[in-house]
């Protein structure tokens, strides 16, 4: 059974950046889409972007494609979310998820996600 935890949260000023991680245990992540996910106070769930674990191609929201970038690593056992230039309307919970197959078309769909973490918290604030 796979399982997802999120780590890399925290305070980040205006401007700066920061890498979350998505560790898996139970299994790799090969042969997975993983997608990120992200929570605003107030807001709804909203779909940030996806790798597709066995190429490592990914896709973005166009929101965040200029900003945001998804890899993984060698062992394909963590998924990373490198954020750049942060601002105030990037405070939330992020999430990642995790479904065997590929992305496209289909990975803005949080149905499409069996496997979920339990979210790490990123506040930007000066």
């Amino acid at each position: 059974q796979l399982q997802l935890v999120e780590s890399g949260g925290g305070l980040v000023r205006p401007g700066g950046s920061l890498r979350l991680s998505c560790t898996a245990s139970g299994s790799t992540f090969d042969y997975y889409r993983v997608g990120w996910f992200r929570q605003g106070p107030g807001k709804l769930r909203e779909a940030l972007g996806c790798i597709s674990s066995h190429d490592g191609t990914a896709g973005y929201d166009d929101s965040v494609k200029d900003r945001f970038t998804i890899f993984t690593d060698n062992l394909k056992k963590t998924v990373f979310l490198e954020m750049n230039r942060l601002g105030s309307d990037d405070t939330a919970d992020y999430f990642c998820a995790a479904e065997p197959g590929f992305c496209p078309p289909i990975w803005k769909y949080e149905h499409e996600y069996t496997y979920w973490g339990q979210g790490t918290q990123v506040t930007v604030s000066s």
